[in-house]
């Protein structure tokens, strides 16, 4: 139950994906004065030393962030992802990788509220050992939000049943992130049973969703099952680096859905995922695919590119 350790795949090409598209949504949020809640069903460890036993077994920050690093040619938007790491990494020398509970901490403004969710014990004792340290070190620094205290609270709980109890939020306002590992198959069922009790409770809200493209039947069948959903509206874009093995093994490709974008989302990737996929991609199966339908009207656009 306890297998799964995100270090062993922090800043693989699943991360720049999912922080990417996570950065978009938070910085749409900001732009109303209104405080929004953002919910971490998942969390991790929050902060990853890339440089760290576990990191380097497989070095998968190498299909990642790795090849983004040194980067000058950036699309702008994907150079505020960049640039995030980056400022975690004074040296200049590429040690931190930031979990998507820091790449809110980053974004999110002081009136915002983090909900942070993690089941796995060592893995929910780093997450808060790393906010105390942030927590320290702004203080240090002499920030001293009036929000000390209540901004960020970490939770060593189940986030499919905990985010029930904080929807819908003070400000009708809120992102919830859920990337459950799926290494149990009902994770696929558990998230489509979390979104679809979380959308009657408020239905307004937007739901990101990443997961894994595999061969497996619950994967292929996952984002169809996400599309039945009753939100307004959905998007999903897939980035594949290579060309599946023929054991199956490794993880090739990811996906991000989500319920109720941004409608700044879309053109966002449209520009983005085509340098993804020439920067990131390994062979002749590199490709993203990008969609997006709404409940009432409903509209598809597909884009690849190899």
């Amino acid at each position: 139950m306890f297998s799964y350790r995100h270090a062993f795949h922090a800043g693989n090409h699943a991360d720049v994906l999912k922080h990417f598209v996570q950065m978009q949504v938070l910085q749409y949020l900001n732009q109303k004065d209104v405080a929004y809640t953002y919910i971490d069903t998942h969390s991790g460890a929050g902060v990853y030393a890339l440089d760290s036993a576990q990191a380097t077994k497989n070095s998968e920050f190498d299909t990642g962030i790795g090849p983004l690093w040194e980067r000058d040619d950036l699309p702008p938007a994907l150079a505020e992802y960049v640039n995030l790491v980056r400022a975690m990494n004074p040296s200049g020398k590429m040690r931190y990788y930031p979990g998507s509970p820091y790449v809110a901490e980053q974004v999110a403004r002081e009136q915002d509220r983090l909900r942070l969710f993690e089941l796995h014990p060592a893995d929910a004792r780093l997450l808060d050992e790393n906010f105390r340290k942030l927590e320290q070190h702004q203080a240090a620094q002499g920030q001293r939000p009036a929000t000390r205290g209540k901004r960020v609270i970490v939770n060593k709980a189940d986030g499919f049943l905990g985010v029930r109890a904080l929807l819908p939020p003070p400000s009708r306002r809120a992102l919830v992130l859920c990337d459950p590992p799926y290494e149990d198959k009902q994770d696929y069922k558990k998230v489509v049973d979390m979104l679809a009790d979380s959308l009657k409770r408020f239905p307004t809200g937007t739901y990101a969703i990443w997961y894994p493209v595999l061969q497996r039947i619950e994967a292929r069948n996952f984002a169809e099952k996400l599309k039945r959903l009753p939100a307004a509206s959905w998007l999903n874009v897939t980035l594949t680096i290579s060309t599946p093995g023929p054991d199956g093994f490794g993880l090739h490709s990811s996906g991000m859905f989500l319920l109720n974008p941004p409608y700044t989302l879309e053109p966002v990737l449209k520009q983005v995922m085509p340098y993804l996929v020439k920067v990131l991609g390994r062979d002749n199966g590199a490709k993203f695919t990008l969609e997006s339908g709404e409940v009432t009207t409903s509209k598809a656009t597909g884009h690849s590119k190899s």
